[in-house]
């Protein structure tokens, strides 16, 4: 019987690991591609290179005309705070008003924002280009942060009131005998107690925000306001001759905030989307 359960125990992690190397050769692929000539990418599979270069990251580094490639880098992370910061702000002012508080048909407004989630993007993708170029707001980043400040992510609004929902309702009795309005409550005791579940808000924002190329490619035309997603495409060239050395190089080094970002907050992600899962 030990036997059989040491065999099937062997067996699984033979086949996570599998399944793991099969999902991590395509970046594999891609870092060892990142240091060959560029004549040698798709003639030479192997993942060790048989001449080893750094040109494809000085090539893209370098960028297109006048943007070189730290412009789209600091461009991103531009946009990625101005997204995060508003996701924090807006959704966890929400929360706590769908989670603490009560109001005039609370549970109407409740499963209206919950039906948002089930809404297409592609749906409010022209209604949305109509509004932004009305405000004259294409080719600037308005488009990209400004919804992200007025409450529109239901998904994160849905995880924060769940984990609010978790928490003893006597701490927000306590504070009021000691004085505490509402925000002095959100503040000071709802939002100290909700780390987890705003920094998985805050590390799930950053990457699909940092990831975002449509959005971006719909609302961004001057090169200077590019970012990352947008400056690799540049690299791209339908005519065939595109850069795959250099563009293999900078989509490298895209990866590295991300990856940074995750395994740094690894812990609290974890905790975040546990707590969150089982409390009601």
């Amino acid at each position: 019987m030990t036997d059989h359960l040491g065999n099937r125990a062997w067996l699984l992690h033979f086949a996570i690991v599998s399944l793991g190397v099969i999902m991590l050769y395509p970046i594999a692929w891609l870092i060892a591609s990142s240091f060959k000539p560029s004549n040698l990418i798709f003639s030479d599979p192997g993942l060790w290179p048989t001449e080893f270069t750094l040109t494809n990251y000085t090539t893209g580094w370098a960028g297109f005309a006048k943007n070189k490639f730290s412009t789209f880098f600091i461009n991103s992370f531009i946009v990625c705070a101005l997204c995060v910061i508003g996701n924090l702000v807006s959704t966890s002012l929400t929360a706590f008003a769908f989670g603490r508080m009560g109001f005039i048909l609370k549970k109407f407004w409740f499963g209206l924002m919950l039906m948002t989630i089930m809404l297409p993007h592609h749906v409010t993708i022209i209604p949305q280009y109509v509004l932004f170029r009305n405000l004259d707001w294409i080719d600037t980043y308005f488009p990209l942060f400004v919804p992200k400040w007025l409450g529109t992510e239901a998904f994160f609004i849905f995880l924060m009131i769940q984990f609010i929902r978790g928490l003893p309702k006597e701490l927000d009795e306590s504070a009021r005998i000691d004085g505490c309005g509402p925000f002095q409550i959100y503040w000071r005791i709802i939002m100290p107690l909700c780390t987890p579940a705003l920094i998985t808000t805050a590390l799930f924002t950053f990457v699909w925000t940092w990831d975002d190329f449509f959005t971006q490619l719909l609302y961004l035309n001057s090169a200077k306001l590019f970012t990352v997603p947008l400056g690799l495409r540049l690299f791209m060239d339908s005519s065939g001759e595109s850069a795959w050395g250099p563009l293999f190089a900078m989509s490298v080094l895209a990866l590295v905030p991300s990856l940074i970002i995750f395994f740094s907050l690894q812990k609290y992600f974890v905790e975040g989307i546990s707590t969150t899962g089982i409390k009601g």
